[in-house]
């Protein structure tokens, strides 16, 4: 098509790589690094020329019913809004986002843009070396992802009742995206075809086998299995726990068992003396049936005899009177002495305060129990009342209230 000669001028020395009708004798141009609009004249407009140039950081677009807005942000250069019929957005989104991508350095010279698909939330440009994806509600930011064809060695497409899953294989990792179904064959076609021809194979599975050769022809590509074992080589790792137990010694364990049997007897001689047992062997004085036929000879033969020393006798009398005195008190019995000769640690063991004060603990525990149960009633009547206030909350802002 002939373009106006407002128009060939604001072109200078660059040339139209795109050219879109817009309705009436309007026109859009697209140059390697910016977008032109011719506005024809009108009766209530001049004839003029609208610039956008491709190094925008961000393009959204609005659709209604009659009229599309694109626009584009340039940072702290501000935003310029280029207005479009509905029905030409396709063909003008096209061009404009081949010249962005162009102008990002996302293509290299002699790349030529093939195909571009727009939906809800993704944008797909497909490229003749990359697929270029774009995940957001814009159609196009500076975050993006690049799949290049020399890297890729598998596409498939995994079929939905709603969204087909586009599964591009590449660098030994997946990537994986949905798009709409009824979208799926143009975008799959779009793709194969830029892949197959890149390779210089005819098909998909012609890919798979140029790939199986080619690492055939590698022998130093290990296989998946080998670098797995590469991998989870630990060396000759640490012996599970049980095996090669150590032999056991039958003279240490005899060794061992006197040591315990030993240790033990030890054991019940410190408890038998720290409850008063093992003093009553040592303890336990001479009884005075042991004494009074001892007291009683002594006595005959001082009276019948050469009469001893007196200091001899008043020692003799002096030491055995206390004993024989202690032995001899009328109304002792021999569990009233077993008991002063136990000690404290039985005294208190028999004293009948010990039940009292078990009882004592019995009933304070009882009573911290019900404390902690009441409290925990309390809080369930609380936390029953809240939630019936939540509820009517709920009720009156359905209402509206």
């Amino acid at each position: 098509m002939s373009l106006p000669d407002a128009l060939t001028s604001a072109l200078g020395e660059e040339s139209a790589v795109a050219e879109v009708d817009l309705g009436g004798d309007d026109t859009l141009a697209v140059t390697p690094t910016r977008t032109l609009v011719y506005r024809a004249e009108g009766l209530l407009s001049d004839e003029a020329v609208e610039e956008y140039p491709h190094d925008a950081e961000r393009l959204t677009l609005s659709e209604g019913r009659r009229k599309a807005k694109l626009t584009m942000e340039y940072g702290l250069d501000g935003t310029e809004t280029l207005s479009l019929p509905s029905s030409r957005v396709d063909d003008a989104l096209f061009p404009i986002l081949a010249g962005v991508i162009n102008a990002a350095g996302i293509t290299d010279p002699g790349e030529s843009v093939l195909k571009t698909f727009r939906f809800s939330e993704i944008t797909l440009i497909i490229t003749s070396k990359q697929v270029v994806k774009h995940i957001g509600a814009p159609v196009w930011t500076e975050e993006f992802e690049t799949f290049e064809y020399e890297s890729i060695t598998d596409v498939t497409f995994e079929e939905g009742s709603v969204a087909t899953t586009v599964v591009l294989t590449h660098d030994g990792r997946q990537d994986r995206f949905k798009i709409p179904s009824d979208d799926a064959r143009a975008v799959r076609e779009a793709i194969v075809d830029a892949v197959c021809a890149f390779h210089e194979v005819d098909s998909i599975d012609a890919l798979r086998e140029q790939v199986a050769e080619a690492a055939d022809d590698d022998p130093d590509t290990p296989s998946d299995a080998e670098a797995s074992a590469d991998q989870l080589d630990f060396g000759e790792g640490i012996d599970p726990l049980g095996a090669n137990p150590p032999a056991v010694d039958a003279d240490a364990d005899s060794d061992t068992g006197s040591e315990s049997t030993a240790s033990e007897a030890v054991g019940d001689e410190a408890l038998a003396a720290s409850l008063g047992e093992g003093e009553s062997d040592q303890s336990t004085p001479t009884t005075g049936g042991d004494h009074s036929p001892a007291a009683g000879g002594d006595q005959s033969s001082t009276a019948g005899g050469e009469p001893a020393t007196a200091d001899g006798d008043a020692s003799s009398a002096g030491d055995s009177q206390p004993a024989t005195e202690s032995q001899s008190t009328p109304g002792t019995t021999d569990a009233d002495t077993d008991a002063d000769d136990a000690g404290p640690a039985t005294r208190e063991l028999t004293e009948p305060g010990s039940e009292a004060a078990g009882s004592a603990d019995e009933d304070a525990l009882a009573e911290t129990v019900a404390t902690l149960a009441e409290r925990i009633d309390r809080q369930e009547e609380q936390l029953a009342r809240q939630n019936e206030l939540i509820e009517t909350l709920i009720e009156e802002l359905r209402r509206g209230r």
